[in-house]
């Protein structure tokens, strides 16, 4: 039977500044009107800062405008970084998916958790990572010091029900989304519960669960980017106790320190991207610019990836998707055929073989300014 989670922290008048700062942030992004262009690039360009700068974290070798490059697919193919390139293309779809499942209302299930894994660690294809079997070991790289023993395996299933559950809990007891982000992702990291992969996954986390409680900002924002400014500031707000062992202090420890240094983080994230958004505002606005249709603006985030490709040609196949997205070609065609359904793509050539795709004639109109949208 799992023990209950019951995190320790007091809502310091720091987190409450920042909390309001955030609030301010978010109301003020929610009613910034900007073009779809203009909409897309800041989205773009804040996605791709998240994933480089997250695997930067982990020792990707990978430099911004290298990242970049991977994920618009210009450049895939980097001698002796094949695993970075790995990992860059992981954490987009791996970001795609986060903010699908957020628009769908998914909750936060073992399940989910196990699934965002997979696609950080090992793609799309993959099935869903169970927890670890065994102990595993955060060591300092010079000195090789143990610097973190997480729980036991046995024990890690347990902890992760309870934490899925104090989320269903907090949430129903309406406690603040970033708060709950930022618990998320230290008691995600605490437990350790997978060999690799676990500081990517927390990140992610804490984005779907703001992004789920209302705080996406659009995205609009790299929280991630600012951890990686910062890479000992941030080590260090995530040891709250001074022994290294998870049962000879962490697993009761007082996590205020931790929530100071999130939310203030978070805090000064939202304002740089409300600064952003404001600075932008009228950009794009040409005369007789065209409006993006309501549906277009409904699509998910890779339907929306998806749509981009029509800026450079009129049919794709589903070849094209599972490579863009880095799906299988099952999944690509499940896909195609949903959004055919949608309405906003149709079948341009039938034949088994060569079965394309192009825009509906109700959106073929817009392909011209696709490439001016996802430049």
């Amino acid at each position: 039977m799992k023990s209950p989670w019951h995190p320790t922290y007091t809502l310091t008048p720091t987190v409450a500044s920042a909390l309001m700062q955030i609030e301010s942030a978010r109301t003020a992004v929610e009613h910034t009107s900007l073009p779809p262009a203009v909409q897309e690039e800041l989205r773009h360009r804040a996605r791709v800062r998240s994933t480089h700068h997250s695997t930067r974290i982990e020792g990707n070798r990978l430099t911004l405008e290298e990242a970049g490059q991977v994920i618009e697919g210009t450049r895939t193919s980097f001698h002796g970084r094949e695993r970075d390139v790995g990992e860059v293309q992981n954490y987009w779809n791996a970001l795609l998916r986060v903010e699908e499942w957020t628009a769908k209302e998914k909750p936060l299930t073992e399940d989910l958790v196990k699934r965002l894994h997979v696609l950080v660690e090992d793609g799309a294809r993959a099935k869903p990572s169970p927890f670890r079997d065994g102990q595993n070991v955060i060591r300092d790289s010079a000195s090789g010091a143990i610097v973190y023993l997480p729980p036991e395996a046995k024990d890690v299933p347990a902890l992760m029900a309870a934490l899925v559950e104090w989320v269903h809990h907090a949430e129903k007891e309406g406690l603040p989304a970033p708060l709950i982000a930022a618990l998320v992702h230290y008691q995600f990291v605490t437990i350790h519960p997978y060999y690799d992969g676990n500081g990517r996954t927390a990140r992610l986390l804490a984005t779907f669960i703001l992004h789920r409680g209302g705080y996406g900002l659009n995205g609009f924002f790299s929280l991630e980017e600012h951890h990686a400014q910062d890479l000992v500031a941030y080590y260090n707000a995530l040891v709250v106790h001074p022994h290294h062992n998870y049962y000879e202090g962490r697993a009761e420890a007082d996590l205020t320190g931790w929530v100071e240094y999130f939310i203030k983080i978070l805090a000064g994230v939202f304002t740089s991207a409300k600064e952003e958004a404001q600075h932008h505002v009228g950009e794009g606005r040409g005369e007789g610019e065209q409006i993006e249709p309501r549906a277009l603006q409904q699509l998910d985030p890779r339907g929306r990836v998806v749509l981009s490709l029509f800026a450079k040609t009129e049919r794709i196949t589903s070849a094209d998707v599972a490579k863009t997205l880095g799906l299988s070609q099952r999944m690509a065609r499940n896909l195609l055929r949903d959004w055919v359904e949608d309405g906003w793509l149709e079948i341009a050539d039938s034949s088994r073989r060569g079965r394309a795709y192009s825009l509906s004639a109700g959106y073929r109109k817009f392909n011209g300014n696709l490439s001016v949208i996802y430049r």
